[in-house]
């Protein structure tokens, strides 16, 4: 980490904000001071910011933080001003100006626009400016949504080919259950997956202004290391001895090299819309020949979804083992299942995935079809006996 040359740092509301909401101007200027440093010492340097909700909702006149979509977004248009203008203000000191950059989901998977993005990056970086990113709230959709900044602040770090990512939370680090409990242990590496096997991730922050809990982190760590980008989570009154790379918090050791973009998303970020249930013989093939998956090797879908949604592809053991985009909607697609390509007609004789929008998962464990029913997934199957166009339909 001391040897990182570009370097994400993702903030947390709990640790910008007092309990009541609003901002807690010595904290920003704490943090202020951490980055400051390394970035007098020729560290580029990302901020990636939570906080505007809770900045603005006591501005508002709001007691607590709001629940609905539009008060929550109400809230964001007035503290992401807050926000900015007390970071201006706070690295003015330093004689480093920001610049903010807000972005959806859709701004990292469009060619054109993950372009646009990085460019900007790579600009107020050249320029020495600190880039001051948050999730563009008060246009966000469920969507459109990276869900929480900790996975915005692992893409971020993907986007602009970062060393290191440093999430700062109200929170020492992993823990192997909830701080606050007897025998809770901190983790002061975690090297693989199987280093997480004792982990209970039910607590999160302690202030209850933020969104991203424990979990979000694991699965920001996730995505980071996948990509090759070392991941420290520690406390944001340690931020001088993370970004110095000193040993504290949790370390998270890169696991992979760098996926493009869209399929870490799909990998990590994008809500499933539905599954695809697949053969034994398509099994092999996408898993053993990373093969597009076709509409012979289809038994059963769950759900409903549009054309170019996010699937998940379930083996006939119930076990997921890709992520992918599909082709076709799912009114269109039960008439097409187990049929082989020439029995379709001219204008259905394409993948249902084709493998460039497909990504291999390691095991997630077993989806029956009986989580299916209780997640609302509508179900189409193939028939046991004949019929006239061999398929059947029915309610999940």
């Amino acid at each position: 980490m001391g040897t990182a040359r570009r370097v994400v740092v993702k903030v947390g509301s709990a640790s910008l904000t007092s309990s009541g909401g609003g901002i807690d101007p010595v904290q920003i200027d704490a943090l202020a001071d951490a980055i400051a440093q390394r970035h007098s010492q020729g560290v580029e340097l990302i901020l990636v910011s939570s906080g505007a909700v809770a900045s603005g909702f006591a501005s508002l006149g709001l007691r607590t933080k709001p629940r609905d979509a539009a008060s929550k977004q109400a809230s964001a248009s007035v503290g992401q001003m807050l926000l900015v203008a007390r970071y201006a203000a706070s690295f003015a000191r330093y004689n480093l100006v920001v610049g903010q950059v807000l972005l959806t989901a859709e701004d990292l998977l469009r060619r054109s626009q993950y372009r646009s993005a990085k460019r900007t990056f790579d600009r107020l970086l050249a320029l020495k400016a600190l880039p001051v990113v948050n999730e563009n709230d008060t246009v966000a959709t469920a969507q459109n949504k990276f869900g929480d900044n900790d996975r915005l602040a692992a893409l971020v770090a993907h986007v602009v080919h970062a060393d290191a990512l440093v999430l700062l939370s109200d929170v020492a680090g992993l823990y192997t259950d909830d701080p606050r409990r007897a025998g809770a242990r901190l983790l002061e590496q975690v090297m693989g997956e199987s280093d997480l096997a004792e982990v209970s991730v039910s607590s999160s922050g302690s202030s209850g202004i933020g969104s991203g809990g424990m979990a979000s982190k694991i699965a920001a760590a996730r995505i980071a290391t996948a990509a090759g980008v070392h991941v420290v989570l520690a406390n944001a009154t340690h931020a001088h001895a993370a970004l110095a790379g000193e040993p504290v918090g949790t370390y998270f050791a890169p696991t992979g090299s760098r996926l493009p973009i869209r399929l870490l998303w799909l990998r990590h970020v994008a809500t499933p819309a539905g599954q695809l249930v697949i053969d034994s013989g398509a099994l092999r093939a996408v898993t053993d020949r990373h093969a597009s998956l076709l509409a012979a090797g289809v038994t059963r879908l769950h759900g409903e979804f549009d054309a170019g949604d996010p699937v998940e592809v379930v083996g006939p053991d119930g076990v997921v083992v890709a992520h992918g985009l599909v082709g076709y909607d799912s009114r269109a697609l039960p008439q097409l299942l187990g049929k082989s390509t020439p029995m379709l007609a001219a204008e259905h004789q394409r993948e249902v995935i084709h493998r460039d929008d497909m990504v291999l998962l390691p095991p997630l464990g077993v989806f029956p079809e009986n989580v299916a029913k209780k997640r609302g997934f509508r179900t189409f199957s193939l028939k046991t006996s004949a019929s006239a166009d061999g398929f059947s339909g029915g309610a999940g």
